[in-house]
């Protein structure tokens, strides 16, 4: 037998589709950043590839030009510790992804078994905002390394 809908359930699942509305356009600039993320890796690890084609096809000038060859080596590291640094941030942007989808996740599932847990709600939200901190923070370092290498560059090393 079919039950009515009763008023009061259709107002509590409005009421939290309302609440997750927030952490959901959180989600969507989370993944806005995870592409400007993953954007900037694509381009270290393009330019690793460059270095290496480069290196491959300059063998015979730096077997004799040490100086070139010690600067594309301080290159890779260079650009080797951006890449840590950014997938650091990948990292911790990623999981303030998720941790924003549990917060979503919590929510809906205290009203269905009815368990109000909103210490819970807070501790995930509270770990998510730590979370997105410390990636913004990574990229701004990221942002810093890329402009004090462009100011300190003599010469051209792909």
């Amino acid at each position: 037998m079919i039950s009515p809908i009763d008023a009061s359930t259709i107002n509590s699942v409005s009421q939290l589709i309302q609440l997750s509305v927030a952490p959901v356009f959180l989600l969507a600039g989370v993944a806005g950043l995870l592409n400007v993320f993953t954007g900037r890796l694509s381009r270290i690890i393009d330019k690793v590839d460059r270095l290496d084609k480069y290196e491959n096809e300059n063998i015979e000038l730096l077997k004799n030009n040490e100086e070139i060859y010690l600067k594309i080596e301080q290159r890779r590291k260079f650009l080797t510790m951006r890449m840590k640094n950014t997938n650091l941030a990948i990292l911790f942007c990623t999981t303030t992804g998720l941790l924003i989808a549990l917060v979503i996740v919590t929510m809906f599932l205290s009203a269905i078994f009815d368990f109000k847990d909103s210490l819970l709600i807070a501790i995930l939200f509270i770990l998510a905002m730590g979370s997105l901190i410390i990636s913004l923070f990574l990229f701004l370092r990221e942002i810093f390394y890329t402009t004090s290498f462009i100011k300190s560059k003599l010469s051209y090393i792909p």
